[in-house]
């Protein structure tokens, strides 16, 4: 399968230099930052989830234009750290910001501006020289006299933090509306500079992270409520299988999930094996439509006694 480019059509005219840069998205846990690097670059690059604090590495999805390319980094939600791993996370949060060309804040249409908003807007009036794109998401969930409510309520409050927005944007990733707008507003806030990354690329994020992260996905779906943090993934192995033709390739994949503890393999494997089976076949499809080849999944199940606090099993573990 050829490696799939997004391109949004523009007048190429020949005063416009071409610019390149990086953008990220930061906002509350599940505020739709993963959502929407998806849409705008158009193939899943980023782990979205129903469930808060999920993204854990820093995924760049990648826009290929005729007059620019923007290069989207996707950090954790910034929030009140509980663990060393919160801690942590919320440090690779402070460095992105301050290495990044703009910054979309993403704020739901569908939630009344909160603490956690505040406390968000408040450090990034800390940051003089970046300038901040309100983006409001969700816009699909409400009526048209809400989203005008939020929009001067975002508004009032980069005023009362002493900074103003570069633009404020409503989208919604899901219904697919102004997200390539989004994107036209995003362009001229990057610096004037030839591509960064070669045509054809989406994310230069190793293949390995993106399995372990697609596994993970599949592993949080069915988990609901009773293990939100507790997984990581590892891919111990990656292979082209060596005795097929070169028409039927197979791409073996051994890889570890790991929780924190004994009690907890039990749920993730289920009966029977029935909810592992359903990580299994669910991650799968998403692997095989990202590596472009039929792919044998062996998955097991193994526990590292409370891994979110012990610096050691973090490393082990990529954090």
């Amino acid at each position: 399968m050829a490696p799939m480019s997004v391109s949004t059509p523009t007048s190429e005219t020949a005063e416009a230099p071409h610019r390149a840069g990086f953008a990220c998205f930061v906002g509350r846990p599940n505020a739709g930052k993963s959502t929407l690097t998806n849409a705008l670059v158009g193939k899943k690059v980023a782990i979205t989830s129903n469930r808060p604090q999920t993204t854990r590495h820093t995924v760049r999805g990648i826009v290929h234009r005729p007059d620019a390319q923007l290069i989207l980094v996707d950090t954790p939600g910034l929030h009140k750290p509980r663990t060393l791993l919160g801690e942590r996370l919320n440090d690779v949060v402070r460095t992105t910001w301050a290495e990044v060309d703009v910054i979309g804040f993403c704020l739901p249409a569908d939630q009344k501006l909160g603490p956690g908003d505040r406390f968000i807007a408040k450090e990034l009036a800390a940051i003089k020289k970046t300038p901040k794109v309100a983006v409001v998401t969700k816009t699909d969930l409400v009526d048209s006299k809400t989203l005008a409510e939020q929009l001067i309520a975002i508004d009032r409050l980069a005023e009362e933090l002493g900074f103003a927005w570069a633009e404020i944007v409503p989208v919604s990733a899901v219904g697919d509306t102004q997200v390539g707008l989004l994107a036209d507003l995003l362009v001229p806030l990057l610096p004037v500079s030839p591509p960064l990354y070669p045509e054809g690329d989406l994310t230069d994020e190793p293949e390995q992270v993106m399995v372990a992260e697609l596994i993970r996905e599949a592993a949080l779906e069915g988990v609901r409520d009773e293990l939100p943090h507790s997984i990581a993934v590892v891919v111990e192995e990656m292979l082209p299988r060596t005795d097929r033709p070169a028409d039927r390739p197979l791409v073996d994949i051994h890889a570890n999930v790991y929780i924190e503890r004994p009690s907890q393999k039990g749920i993730i494997i289920g009966p029977k094996g029935s909810r592992l089976k359903e990580v299994g076949t669910k991650s799968r499809k998403h692997i095989e439509a990202l590596l472009g080849t039929p792919v044998y999944l062996d998955l097991h199940v193994k526990v590292a006694k409370d891994w979110q606090r012990d610096p050691k099993q973090l490393r082990k573990l990529g954090f």
